[in-house]
């Protein structure tokens, strides 16, 4: 292998505040501790957690890079102790807690999965953060299964644009909210079942006459707030209630007796602070559940923009600005 740079171009975060505060700048090269890979990055993704690290509310784990960026592909260049030396020279996308905005990132061999056969580097980062976010949520602690219906808040995000592709490939109905026209038309062509204009109609309504007055069987959530009791309505009985986000604020007022006689539960989770072993168990069973579809060519993720990593500023400017749809990501 060629020899490592002792120093790497990485996107600092200057203080908290907004886009223009992601600067270049040098650093070192991180090194691979015991059990992890050395990754030369080739494109990172982009995610709302991102942008909450740069505003100052969402402070990376201990122990983890001060840089923002949690997925990245690319090449492994070099492996730590207790890592299998096959893993040199091969493609790979990677779940981090930190420090993707760069050049090198370091991921723990755990959480790195191979480049699945026919996706560029730039759909391979991509991956990560939204697939291992709604594969636990959706599927592990929201039970979804086959035949039954979900709601997803957020349909031509990130979180929701995966949330589609992966309920198509496993037949569930899925049913998603969005703030525009343009934008329940682009989930539609991804595969919703239904989009709602949730700026035009009342969201609950429309699920009830969607499902002739059931309701859904699990609601993946990232908006909080008075959106809780809305969503609550929107289950059928024994249905699951998951939050992953509160945009709209971390309290909600809710009818308790409404848990105890349909049943319900409500549950949710946060990926970054996870431990390695966790995010490991969870790699793996992506890996053999979910990799195989994707390497038959069975999905792959909506992309929205790429921009060079010098311009992560502008990237996250498109993404506080809304209008995306899909991933956006970094190139190095």
């Amino acid at each position: 292998m060629t020899s490592l740079p002792e120093s790497m171009t990485a996107v600092a975060i200057r203080e908290p505040g907004g886009p223009e505060v992601l600067v270049p700048e040098r650093r070192p090269v991180p090194q691979s501790g015991a059990g992890e890979l050395l990754i030369q990055v080739a494109a990172a993704g982009v995610n709302r957690p991102d942008v909450l690290q740069r505003m100052g509310f969402y402070p990376p784990p201990p122990g983890a890079s001060d840089l923002p960026g949690l997925e990245v592909a690319g090449t492994v260049a070099a492996v730590g102790a207790g890592v299998d030396p096959e893993w040199l020279g091969q493609a790979v996308c990677a779940l981090v807690a930190g420090g993707g905005y760069a050049e090198y990132c370091a991921a723990p061999a755990g959480s790195v999965l191979p480049v699945p056969k026919g996706f560029s580097m730039a759909e391979a980062a991509a991956l990560p953060e939204t697939v291992f976010t709604v594969w636990h949520n959706l599927f592990e602690r929201g039970w979804v299964k086959d035949g039954e219906t979900a709601l997803v808040h957020g349909g031509t995000s990130g979180i929701g644009t995966t949330a589609i592709g992966l309920a198509r490939l496993f037949d569930i109905r899925i049913i998603v909210t969005c703030g525009s026209p343009a934008k329940c038309d682009a989930a539609r062509a991804l595969g919703a079942d239904l989009a709602i204009d949730y700026s035009a109609e009342d969201y609950v309504e429309a699920v009830k006459q969607f499902t002739d007055g059931r309701g859904v069987d699990v609601v993946l959530d990232m908006v909080g707030g008075d959106y809780v009791p809305r969503n609550l309505a929107c289950l059928a009985d024994d249905g699951r209630h998951v939050t992953i986000a509160f945009q709209r604020g971390a309290t909600a007022e809710i009818d308790m007796s409404q848990l105890m006689r349909r049943r319900l539960t409500m549950t949710g989770s946060t990926l970054r602070a996870r431990s390695a072993d966790f995010k490991a168990a969870l790699a793996d069973e992506i890996r053999r559940t979910l990799w195989p579809r994707l390497a038959e060519g069975a999905w792959k993720p909506a992309m929205d923009q790429s921009f060079p990593l010098a311009e992560a500023a502008a990237a996250h400017a498109r993404m506080q600005a809304g209008e995306h749809v899909g991933k956006i990501v970094l190139t190095v």
